[in-house]
């Protein structure tokens, strides 16, 4: 059984992760090394390899392997960085930031899931994490100011929040409505400036409560 595991890891990260274009050998060895199946819900156990979006209830799904790989690449965390991340949901993402950052806050708005990711975090002896249960749409100004932030679910429109990024801080985002989302990377240039750059476009579920675009009516 042990085999057919670590071969299965192994395929996603060669037939999915590394032709999406993820190249990074730091985050290649990461996802070969942080075990997936851990956070994946039981009667799901067995697409913990899938190349696709796993349920883990309330509604929520884990981000796809290659996303969650292209996205770590993209932010380019350092042992230094202290990461903000809105949408805890199985926690291995956050498992993943954490193996990488100096610390993490992650933000997860489902008290039930939030629990469960902390055990799951506990039984991997991942202690540089701080679950906080509420609603991140807006960041979560009261451990800022972040070198990272990462959204786990799309937004409408661009979070407002570089006071809470640090001049030379990332934020990641999936940005739109569907069909055309586009995943966007927002470096804090200077302390009024900020570059933004599409990475690749995608859909991705809306973060609960995020911030709606005014409707008019003509």
């Amino acid at each position: 059984m042990h085999h057919d595991v670590e071969q299965a890891r192994f395929n996603m990260i060669e037939q999915q992760i590394r032709p999406w274009e993820v190249l990074d050998g730091t985050v290649l060895d990461l996802l070969g090394r942080v075990p997936r199946e851990a956070f994946v819900p039981e009667q799901y156990r067995g697409l913990a390899f899938a190349d696709i979006e796993i349920p883990i209830g309330f509604g929520q799904t884990m981000l796809s392997p290659k996303m969650e790989g292209r996205i770590l690449q993209s932010l380019e965390i350092k042992p230094t960085d202290k990461v903000l991340e809105i949408g805890t949901g199985s926690g291995y993402f956050t498992a993943l930031l954490a193996s990488l950052a100096q610390e993490v806050h992650s933000v997860e708005i489902n008290a039930e899931l939030s629990n469960q990711a902390h055990l799951k975090l506990l039984q991997q002896q991942i202690h540089n994490v701080t679950l906080h249960i509420g609603d991140g749409a807006r960041g979560w100004p009261g451990n800022a100011p972040y070198d990272v932030i990462v959204f786990t679910g799309s937004l409408a429109l661009p979070p407002l929040i570089n006071d809470q990024l640090r001049v030379g801080g990332r934020l990641f985002a999936v940005i739109g409505e569907p069909p055309v989302m586009e995943a966007t990377i927002m470096r804090r240039i200077s302390e009024d400036a900020v570059r933004q750059d599409v990475i690749f476009e995608t859909t991705l579920p809306q973060l609960e409560n995020a911030p709606q675009p005014e409707k008019f009516d003509f």
